[in-house]
């Protein structure tokens, strides 16, 4: 991106027909390939096919995209997402105001460095963990450099949480300024044609792109010096990577940089410069230097083009000052007529960058929560002096909360302090990983009071299990209630739903009711028809099945309604560690995995392998057997792989013993399958 504005590269310098892709391996033959390498996995970053000069620095590996085979990637079991891509609905929405069918949300992420960002996560809490899906249509992973690689492709667990919320996630093509060290024979190396005239890059992407299960690519073509045979030819590429990623459901961006004549000259609009890109793509982002005039021009040139109009992402950088970025909403998302044009974050991982050294999660999710909700944190009761208007107040919500039973959350953000497991505490080390994320409350927080407002949060103080549950603190002078999911899950005779909650030591007294609804309300931003079902009262972390009796057709909408059981109303802090809608007799665990092994060892460094667990698997937990026998969580994945580092032996221990267990939807737990590791 414009090589003149170089604080939003400061990150970045730190660190057809399928018959023309390579074949992918068998998942056997993947997971062998893990044996080869010992050490801890990173996500995975190439050039296209020359290497700079020189040598590259310390933990920076140089790899040509040209060369790369599935079968001969030693980490792929490692960075292969396993969440396919969910379907998604959109409930009514939350206010009068949110609209669904217009403009849409993409945004560029850099989760971690270039290289040696682990590929499963890692042993802090400190991480951008996304959790507002619900108002995104493309998440790009954002990231590359010169020194480093320009092609990345997203690490797993990003994939796999954004695929359980219904959003594609797309890896990046960084073609860096010359300023940043870019050169143009990596331009030329990208869009280099066989003697057949294809492009054969381009099938290396996809195949990429299907062998690691993500979405397709972001192409930023930005190193200067070209000419219009280069654009021709980028042209060319371009248009035969989206042909070969529509054939394996993948999907490409263009970035607004190269022209058509090969120059890079950001226009800040669809025009006749970059117009051949935009029809040759899927959609286009476009740079920051937009004014109301051109993103008016851009959408009636995309009308005009028998495109949607909403397939322009508008530039919006919010990485130095986030929320407090002055933006020209009405030229993207006014709120008196339709929308223009869709609109494009660069960076808003700012919620978490912006923080001191000294944040932790909650203030994270508090800045995070404050940019895509708004300023009054209740996406039903947008804030009209707030000028920062947040994706809530313009675009209805989406959740994935429907289909056949059973669902469950335990309100796990990917990300903790703690590793809780029934309301005990398993580990103590803080932690990350996004594909261990739940499928989250897509509105929050929705709270329905003629009182107070009390606040409800994530936090990480206390979980039945996972990291996180929802925090309910305040006082409750007058009934509440908070929307929890909207949904389409079917009700039978025998359906039941499980809520797993507590109130905290010192906490006034709650009384719970469940709220369900039927229906959606009759119009924006109404009360769901709720109707309130009597919740025993529990002591400590507990789950109260309540059977829907007498309710029929579909689930629309769940919530919980709180009263204080002092009448004058009292200070509360009242936990929501789960929520399940299951059949009633729906109580069986998954079946165990098979065939637990050790694939490589260094010290205390271990990968482990296994074989799938037959039937529906959320995912996998890995722990330690102590001698004292107590089990220490060791981390759990969504992948038949997983790296453990650092483990030392116990005082008078000759042999480790790991035990693997699948989790079904509902947190049950498998089996154990074991193996030892001597030291």
């Amino acid at each position: 991106m414009n090589p003149g504005r170089p604080t939003r590269r400061t990150v970045l310098l730190a660190g057809a027909a399928a018959t023309l892709l390579p074949p992918l391996p068998t998942p056997a033959f993947a997971a062998a390939q893990a044996a080869t390498n010992t050490g801890q996995p990173y996500a995975s970053y190439w050039y296209p096919d020359s290497l700079p000069s020189g040598t590259p620095g310390t933990g920076i590996t140089w790899n040509s995209l040209k060369s790369w085979t599935a079968a001969s990637d030693a980490d792929l079991a490692f960075n292969a997402a396993a969440v396919p891509l969910a379907a998604r609905f959109t409930p009514t929405p939350a206010n009068s105001t949110a609209r669904s069918g217009q403009a849409r949300i993409q945004s560029l992420v850099s989760f971690g460095p270039t290289s040696s960002n682990p590929s499963q996560g890692a042993a802090t809490a400190d991480y951008y963990a996304l959790t507002h899906w619900s108002y995104l249509d493309e998440l790009v992973f954002w990231g590359g450099s010169s020194g480093e690689g320009i092609i990345l492709a997203p690490n797993a667990p990003v994939v796999d949480a954004a695929h359980r919320h219904g959003v594609p996630v797309l890896g990046n093509i960084f073609l860096p300024p010359v300023a940043y060290g870019g050169q143009l024979q990596w331009t030329r190396d990208l869009v280099q044609k066989d003697s057949a005239g294809h492009y054969p890059l381009a099938a290396q992407l996809v195949a990429v792109a299907a062998a690691y299960g993500f979405d397709g690519w972001f192409v930023n073509a930005e190193t200067s010096g070209g000419n219009t045979a280069l654009g021709t030819d980028m042209q060319g590429f371009v248009r035969e990577l989206k042909s070969l990623a529509a054939a394996q459901g993948q999907r490409v961006t263009w970035y607004d940089a190269m022209t058509v004549n090969g120059t890079v000259s950001w226009q800040g609009a669809l025009n006749t410069s970059n117009q051949a890109f935009f029809q040759a793509a899927d959609s286009m982002f476009i740079d920051f230097r937009w004014s109301t005039s051109t993103l008016a021009a851009s959408g009636t040139k995309a009308d005009g083009l028998g495109r949607s109009r909403y397939e322009l992402w508008a530039g919006v950088d919010v990485e130095s000052n986030g929320s407090s970025t002055s933006v020209s909403w009405d030229a993207m998302v006014p709120t008196t007529k339709a929308h223009i044009t869709s609109v494009g974050f660069y960076r808003p991982e700012w919620t978490r960058n912006h923080l001191p050294a000294s944040r932790t999660p909650g203030d994270f999710h508090a800045a995070d929560d404050r940019f895509w909700t708004g300023r009054s944190l209740d996406p039903s009761k947008p804030d009209s002096t707030d000028t920062w208007r947040a994706p809530a107040v313009s675009v209805a919500d989406r959740s994935t909360v429907g289909g056949a039973l059973p669902f469950a959350s335990v309100f796990n953000t990917g990300h903790g302090l703690r590793w809780y497991e029934d309301g005990v505490v398993t580990s103590s080390t803080a932690w990350n990983h996004l594909g261990l994320q739940d499928r989250l409350p897509s509105r929050r927080w929705v709270v329905r009071t003629a009182g107070q407002r009390p606040t409800v949060t994530f936090d990480f103080a206390d979980a039945w299990r996972g990291g996180s549950s929802v925090l309910v603190s305040g006082v409750l002078d007058q009934p509440t209630t908070v929307d929890v999911y909207g949904s389409q899950l079917p009700i039978g005779g025998d359906t039941v739903v499980d809520l797993t909650f507590r109130t905290d030591t010192g906490s006034g007294g709650v009384n719970v009711e469940l709220a369900v609804a039927t229906a959606e309300p009759s119009s924006a931003g109404l009360t769901p028809p709720y109707t309130y079902l009597p919740v025993n009262s529990v002591n400590g972390w507990q789950t109260v099945s309540v059977p829907l009796t007498g309710l029929s057709g579909t689930l629309h909408a769940i919530g919980v309604r709180l009263t204080a059981a002092d009448a004058s109303g009292s200070t509360v802090n009242w936990r929501l560690g789960g929520l399940a809608v299951r059949d009633v007799n729906d109580t069986e665990p998954p079946a165990a995995p098979d065939g637990l092994r050790i694939t490589a060892a260094s010290g205390g460094d271990l990968r482990f392998a296994w074989d799938a667990a037959p039937g529906a698997v959320r995912h996998y937990t890995l722990h330690r057997l102590l001698p004292d026998g107590t089990r220490r969580f060791l981390g759990g994945t969504c992948q038949r792989a997983f790296f453990v580092g650092g483990q030392q032996a116990e005082q008078g221990e000759q042999q480790a013993w790991f035990e693997l267990r699948a989790t079904g939807e509902l947190y049950t737990a498998s089996a154990p399958v074991t193996v030892a590791h001597t030291w």
